[in-house]
């Protein structure tokens, strides 16, 4: 009796005469996702942390919006009925770092979502087109990439909304100066792509240009851009809490920038003031580039 435990399952249906079914590259990728640990680590931070940004209150009984701080338990340690301690104000930290969770995920989450929409705008027109307008789409790209992220969104955010910063001038800011990246890299798979067979018999049978796009060559050549743009929210949570850290992010709003700059300040008479905020904000940035990378792995053959 031959042993059947070391087959892997296609090997099996090919022995028993059975074709196996193939999976498309997003079925092949989730294939590969579900074995990754990595993912599921990621996956469950990032769950997490989109859940304290979206409803904070569900993780916190003390309002920290709200809440008033009590010169009297300044600097107290962490304690079963207060996890995290107080702050130099007599705040309660895990609630400021509950409601800290807002400002950097929502500010990441929607300029990730505004950087894509340009991205994908700018870089399929250039990649699709080509010729003149890709060459001056090119040199306007390089052009936004020249600018720093953190000095250009300073500067843009302050030309939006004046010295009254909210949350919105920001993710503007920081949407309008991160689309050259993932442009890039849809502008390459775009060009990559129109030059496969099924988009020339497309062409041949009369599909426009714009069902070629939107039917046969998108759904082929955004998932790098994907990734791409899953890394780079990371990047713009870390950029929302360096902007609030050197005092030019949103007025008026709990952050984790805000509170690691206020306990630098006492940092010799306590550290959980400043580790706490700071642990989060590593956690979740650190857990968005852990998802990124599992998920370029999945997509892309040749990393794995």
């Amino acid at each position: 009796m031959s042993e059947a435990t070391g087959h892997e399952p296609a090997t099996v249906l090919e022995d028993a005469g059975v074709e196996p079914v193939p999976r498309s590259l997003s079925g092949d990728a989730w294939h590969d996702l579900r074995r990754s640990v990595v993912f599921w680590i990621a996956g469950v931070v990032v769950v997490l942390m989109l859940s304290i940004a979206v409803s904070p209150g569900t993780f916190s009984s003390v309002n920290a919006k709200t809440a008033s701080c009590s010169l009297s338990e300044s600097l107290q340690p962490p304690s079963r009925d207060h996890w995290f301690g107080f702050d130099k104000q007599g705040c309660d930290i895990y609630a400021r770092v509950i409601y800290g969770a807002r400002s950097s995920v929502l500010v990441g989450v929607f300029s990730t979502l505004l950087t894509g929409l340009v991205a994908l705008a700018i870089g399929t027109t250039a990649g699709f087109y080509g010729g003149w307008l890709d060459a001056l789409l090119a040199r306007f790209t390089d052009v936004v990439l020249a600018i720093p992220l953190l000095l250009g969104s300073v500067v843009a955010a302050r030309a939006l909304a004046g010295q009254d910063l909210g949350i919105w001038p920001i993710v503007l800011a920081l949407g309008l100066l991160g689309w050259p990246s993932p442009a890039r890299v849809i502008r390459s798979s775009v060009i990559a792509a129109k030059q496969q067979d099924y988009v020339q018999a497309a062409r041949i049978l009369g599909a426009g240009n714009s069902r070629l796009m939107l039917r046969h060559i998108l759904p082929n050549a955004i998932a790098p851009m994907v990734v791409v743009l899953t890394i780079g929210l990371g990047l713009f949570i870390s950029t929302e809490a360096t902007l609030s850290f050197l005092g030019v992010g949103p007025k008026n709003t709990i952050s984790w920038g805000a509170d690691i700059a206020e306990a630098q300040r006492w940092i010799r008479e306590a550290t959980y003031p400043l580790l706490f905020p700071a642990g989060f904000l590593t956690a979740t940035v650190l857990a968005f580039i852990m998802l990124g990378d599992a998920v370029r792995e999945a997509f892309d053959p040749r990393l794995r």
